[in-house]
């Protein structure tokens, strides 16, 4: 497996899942290869691809992963892209499927409708999950994200009230308000997000999901993320449970290609 530009959760969890299927990992992060500098990224994927049986890519523009999958002749999963976190969704359907039994469930995701909201849509979507999303205006998921929910059959309810969003829910959901590559926003986004902030008298006795890393104090305060409501350790470990069961179904997919 060959890994590009991550962050540290993203490469351990990778790493140690490919090591426990017996597999190995070739990091790659920015300062190693320069991805679409110098190479053209299908120049890059065709090369790579003679050598790995997997490529995971983290990056910002998505454009780049979609391009990379093009030209690979390997699997090019997704680690990231600043519209899309397919693998963390995956990681949090496992946990919800854990604490729940089933999907049987009502989410509400209480933030930005960031990448990790936009995918987990689209699996709660899959998965028949009753989602709503809380976000203050001109924060919300695409339109794209919206219709291709809606083609599945599930789309989330919307709305900019945080209490709103939790009324009915089994579980909160929130994730960072700064994402990576966004920092001249902060303060603006701040000002924006005020009133969003998961909290003990928002959450009650609810479980509650964060992607972490966290920025406690901004999305979610300290008390929350410290409390037994708080599932994210499960969740963050499912991350490799999760990548793992990916790695075997692609590796299968690709046995079965073959023979």
């Amino acid at each position: 497996m060959n890994i590009l530009d991550v962050d540290d959760l993203t490469r351990v969890s990778f790493e140690t899942g490919m090591t426990q299927l017996d597999g190995h990992a070739v990091f790659l992060g920015p300062e190693d290869i320069h991805l679409g500098h110098g190479e053209p990224i299908r120049d890059t994927a065709r090369a790579v691809s003679r050598y790995v049986d997997f490529i995971m890519a983290r990056l910002f523009d998505h454009a780049d992963v979609v391009e990379l999958g093009e030209y690979a002749t390997v699997p090019v999963i997704n680690g990231l892209t600043d519209d899309a976190h397919p693998c963390q969704t995956l990681a949090d359907l496992l946990t919800i499927h854990e604490q729940f039994g089933g999907f049987d469930v009502d989410v509400a995701w209480v933030g930005d409708g960031n990448n990790v909201c936009q995918s987990f849509v689209l699996g709660a979507a899959m998965t028949d999950i009753d989602l709503t999303v809380a976000t203050p205006e001109g924060y919300e998921i695409d339109d794209g994200v919206r219709k291709r929910a809606a083609a599945l059959g599930n789309p989330p309810a919307e709305t900019t009230d945080p209490e709103t969003a939790v009324a009915d829910a089994d579980v909160v959901y929130t994730d960072v308000w700064v994402s990576m590559g966004q920092e001249d926003e902060r303060e603006e986004k701040l000002r924006d997000f005020d009133g969003f902030q998961v909290t003990a008298d928002l959450v009650g006795d609810r479980p509650v999901m964060h992607c972490l890393p966290a920025h406690r104090g901004e999305e979610i305060t300290d008390d929350v993320l410290e409390s037994d409501n708080a599932i994210v350790w499960d969740q963050a470990e499912n991350r490799m449970h999760a990548q793992n069961g990916l790695l075997v179904w692609l590796s299968d997919a690709e046995c079965q290609d073959s023979s």
